[in-house]
């Protein structure tokens, strides 16, 4: 039986690939419980630094939740979201490789993520007005977050088709490349994270999405500002900009 949800890790790097082409690698109860798994046991001692999300080779990185499984009841919306939610709020930085069109849900998969690469010639579309659904509301909020109210209306009021050009003028992309690029350029993102102070990453990126959201804790913030201050890490730092070679990070 075909695996529709891989799981790798290579050192400080995990990869979690969308493996189901022939149904646009959209996510049903298989998948969604697959990927929740994974995301709980990456915590602990042994979590990893960097957590990369990509698709099998196909016309489409993700077409969102599975219709026939949501039509039926077999899946519901909040399944989805707790599961796009799970990945939103990971400590470590996550990298969403997209490398064709995505669809709905697909493209709040991707928004979940801290960075997206994506290939010129692909587009997007949430279709939800277009069928009268109303998109779930902490998948609205997380549109607004990333994308501001312009563009989310664009994208979920107007269910606009949005070419890779404009997806990187908006923001939704951080990087376009052309599609023999992607990898190359998810790997050398992927070692750059993983090669950084990762109480120094992990600390901003908590702070980041806390004012973004309008939740942030200033004393919570400054912990984690202390923490890095006090850590062995920033000691390390300080040596390897001394003595001129790679700082080797521990994460404490």
């Amino acid at each position: 039986m075909q695996k529709t949800i891989l799981f790798t890790r290579d050192g400080d790097i995990a990869r979690l690939v969308l493996n189901k082409p022939e149904r646009h690698n959209s996510l049903g109860k298989q998948e969604l419980l697959a990927i929740q798994g994974f995301l709980k046991r990456m915590s602990g001692a042994d979590t990893p630094r960097v957590l990369v999300i990509s698709a099998a080779a196909g016309k489409t990185f993700c077409a969102g939740a599975a219709l026939d499984e949501l039509n039926s009841g077999e899946i519901s919306a909040d399944l989805f979201q707790q599961t796009t939610d799970q990945i939103a709020e990971l400590q470590i930085p996550t990298i969403a490789v997209i490398n064709g069109n995505a669809f709905g849900g697909g493209v709040e998969l991707a928004l979940s993520c801290d960075y997206r690469i994506g290939v010129r010639g692909a587009y997007i579309k949430v279709p939800a007005a277009e069928i009268g659904l109303c998109y779930p509301v902490s998948g609205i909020q997380r549109f607004v977050q990333r994308l501001g109210v312009s563009a989310a209306k664009r994208l979920l009021m107007a269910a606009e088709k949005l070419h890779s050009d404009e997806m990187l003028s908006l923001g939704f992309l951080d990087y376009l490349v052309e599609p023999d690029q992607i990898d190359q350029q998810a790997e050398r993102l992927a070692q750059k994270l993983a090669s950084l102070a990762p109480l120094s990453v992990q600390g901003m990126k908590s702070i980041i999405q806390a004012e973004a959201a309008a939740k942030l804790d200033v004393d919570s913030a400054r912990q984690l500002y202390q923490s890095c201050l006090d850590s062995a890490d920033l000691q390390e730092g300080f040596a390897a900009q001394r003595e001129k070679r790679r700082a080797n990070f521990c994460g404490a």
